[in-house]
């Protein structure tokens, strides 16, 4: 393998085009979108392996991921930083698979219900991004800007990176299992906060305060199946109601922006050879709400998959 083209600019695509260039190829992004124009740019992008199974190999690359994104927190331009947190549990028997991935945990407590506390790395998105893709193209890199319709479409190389979340499975032509998680977030100005919390079993709904330098990320919804990218305001009431009952001083703080996302949803996360097509193609797609938390971890199978320079 020399030239890989790789189909997508979100924070899967850049890892995967880091590493392949890393690991010695010549490496061509192509995507109609900046990753902070497209879903990655809405995440709260805090650790953890939501809306995806905890398999072996989904843990396995989260743990990878934790400890690079733990390396690159100390260094202030990436906009990583370990921050300490809850994840809540209304479940009598939780699954705590997740833990493994994660250096030390212990119980806790928050408002009566019971959860785990650790630290885990939390990505400052836009400027987590904008290093990201300067770091790509500092290593030659090149990125285009097009829409890809189909494989046949791209320009020549060796080899084919499918990493273009939701549309990458209309790409492939052989997946019937992707779909959209629809996600909805509001962010509110930062009273002092610096711990995460999350509450994904709140009977009122998916619920998480993540405290960002200059503001709070607050949600949030887990809409399978909807396509609808519209701010909805009585969604957005629901979240600042729940998120101001988890945490008192988020009340009254003001609204600084809002977003929608279609997370990309699929029974499995697919990271594999793609039989069928006219050059080695594969397949690196359906993280769910997990892009971030697996994102050096399966770019480094892709990496590996597709083998030396």
């Amino acid at each position: 393998m020399g030239s890989v083209t790789v189909v997508g600019a979100g924070v899967i695509g850049l890892s995967v085009a880091y590493e392949l260039a890393v690991a010695g190829h010549e490496v061509r992004i192509v995507a109609d979108r900046e990753a902070v124009d497209g879903v990655s740019g809405v995440a709260a992008a805090i650790w953890f392996p939501h809306d995806v199974d905890h398999s072996p190999s989904v843990l396995d690359a989260a743990a990878v991921t934790y400890r690079r994104l733990e390396e690159l927190a100390g260094n202030p331009s990436t906009g990583v930083h370990m921050r300490p947190g809850t994840v809540l549990s209304r479940h009598p028997d939780p699954d705590t698979g997740w833990t493994r991935a994660v250096p030390h945990t212990e119980p806790a407590e928050w408002a009566g219900t019971t959860g785990i506390r650790c630290v885990v790395p939390l990505v400052e998105t836009s400027t987590y991004l904008t290093w990201l893709r300067a770091a790509v193209l500092s290593l030659g890199v090149a990125a285009d800007r097009a829409e890809v319709t189909s494989l046949a479409d791209l320009p020549p190389s060796d080899a084919v990176v499918v990493a273009a979340g939701l549309r990458s499975a209309a790409l492939l032509g052989d997946d019937q299992a992707c779909f959209p998680i629809r996600g909805q977030v509001v962010r509110l100005a930062n009273p002092g906060l610096t711990e995460w919390i999350t509450d994904s079993d709140n009977p009122d709904g998916l619920t998480y305060v993540v405290p960002r330098r200059d503001d709070v990320v607050c949600g949030g919804t887990g809409e399978i199946g909807s396509w609808d990218e519209r701010i909805d305001p009585d969604i957005e009431a629901g979240i600042l109601r729940r998120v101001t009952a988890l945490v008192p001083e988020l009340a009254g703080q003001p609204v600084l922006s809002r977003a929608t996302g279609l997370r990309p949803g699929r029974a499995g996360v697919r990271v594999e050879a793609v039989a069928g097509h006219d050059r080695p193609v594969y397949a690196c797609y359906g993280h769910g709400g997990a892009g971030f938390t697996l994102s050096w971890g399966d770019a480094a199978r892709i990496a590996t998959l597709v083998g030396p320079a």
